[in-house]
């Protein structure tokens, strides 16, 4: 049989938002037993050119519902950038992953063959096939923003780990 779109690309997508989760509740915790302020940490960057975790959260965010809808051509829900706290970043994952499981497999495997138009920069339009789309764009932009979110913590001291990051993955 097959590998469906679904599984090829969304079970990591949901894991590793779900990780995310997990590590911001590690992050909060660990910030107060340090008497770190939140906004410190959300406003963080690994380097001064590069977007700040909390934009990095946002980031992934949109790569993973951006893709769920565009391939299947289902309504892309927006989410305003707004997030300024730990809850705020984990109330958006939890909508993203609900937006995902909302999804139609069956749209994802037909979309994997129709044209994917996203805009790329502010004022100029890409357009690549849904299977192209999902593995040479979204997969990879969404893992970037997901390591460059783990990193700047790791960068700031916070006991996280590898199997933070791969939080899921064993699981049954």
């Amino acid at each position: 049989m097959p590998l469906s779109a679904y599984d090829a690309v969304f079970p990591g997508f949901i894991q590793t938002l779900k990780a995310l989760d997990a590590i911001l509740d590690k992050a909060t915790a660990e910030a107060s037993q340090r008497k770190i302020q939140p906004e410190v940490l959300l406003s963080s960057r690994l380097a001064p050119d590069m977007l700040s975790f909390t934009r990095q959260v946002q980031l992934m965010s949109d790569f993973a519902k951006n893709a769920a809808a565009r391939v299947s051509g289902a309504e892309n829900p927006r989410f305003p950038d707004e997030e300024k706290s730990f809850e705020e970043l984990k109330a958006r994952i939890a909508k993203t992953l609900d937006f995902i499981a909302s999804v139609d497999k069956a749209a994802l495997d037909a979309g994997l063959d129709k044209d994917v138009t996203f805009p790329r920069g502010p004022s100029a339009t890409v357009t690549m096939k849904g299977a192209d789309y999902l593995t040479r764009f979204a997969l990879p932009n969404f893992y970037f923003h997901a390591t460059t979110a783990y990193d700047i913590l790791r960068e700031n001291g916070f006991q996280i780990g590898k199997q933070d990051f791969l939080k899921g993955v064993f699981d049954a």
